[in-house]
């Protein structure tokens, strides 16, 4: 069985410092990106934005959670967010992404051991520990996208 810390750990290696799977991370990713990069379209793919955002609104949804609230987030609106239009309001969603993300990996470490195979609000969204593996896999997939996109959209302005 998975230890919080090292729940909490996995998950900061994903997003806010580590190397080890993918080389990367989302901070190292986003931190510096220009705003027009990041909301640049390329075909019919999201934007780096709006998959930032997508994580985001995950994060804090079973923050929330973690928190004593109510499960608040549904799929159908997950990839809905207000525009981006300048840099510094990229950089307004960036700093509360890494907040929120390291306030996150901080709850997962505080959770008591027994508590990751109680059920998540209720049995049919699993357990503590399957939602939380469920946030690092699904990080780690749309981190691979935002690379992608990245180099495509970077690669394009040469």
């Amino acid at each position: 069985m998975s230890s919080p810390t090292k729940l909490a750990n996995r998950f900061r290696e994903v997003i806010l410092n580590g190397t080890w799977i993918a080389n990367t991370n989302f901070k190292n990713e986003l931190d510096d990106l220009d705003w027009e990069i990041a909301t640049a379209k390329f075909q019919n793919l999201n934007t780096i934005a709006i998959l930032a955002q997508h994580i985001h609104y995950y994060i804090n949804g079973v923050k929330n959670v973690f928190l004593g609230g109510h499960l608040e987030i549904s799929d159908k609106y997950s990839f809905d967010f207000p525009d981006i239009n300048s840099q510094q309001e990229w950089k307004n969603f960036i700093v509360k992404f890494w907040d929120d993300s390291k306030e996150f990996a901080q709850l997962i470490e505080n959770l008591d051991k027994e508590k990751l195979n109680e059920p998540f609000v209720d049995e049919k969204y699993g357990t503590y520990l399957r939602n939380i593996d469920a946030m690092i896999e699904h990080s780690y997939y749309h981190l691979g996208q935002i690379v992608l996109i990245k180099k495509i959209i970077q690669n394009s302005r040469v």
